[in-house]
């Protein structure tokens, strides 16, 4: 995981910024442009959310056969 927050969940972030246009979500951490900006206001809760989504991406993005990614 990513940084600790005040809040006590780890922030994503890995200091590799970058949007895919095409996904719309971020190279380094795989958020959206909306969870990024709404990080810092987020209780823990939510915060997992994100993560869950977070490991969802990736999952399904491993599940993509390597003659399909781009």
């Amino acid at each position: 995981m990513g940084k600790p927050t005040p809040a006590g969940v780890p922030s994503p972030c890995i200091s590799v910024c970058a949007i895919d246009e095409a996904t719309g979500l971020c190279a380094g951490c795989q958020r959206t442009l909306d969870e990024i900006a709404a990080w810092s206001v987020l209780d823990d809760g939510q915060r997992r959310a994100v993560w869950a989504r977070i490991d969802a991406r990736r999952a399904l993005a491993d599940a993509v056969p390597p003659e399909r990614k781009r």
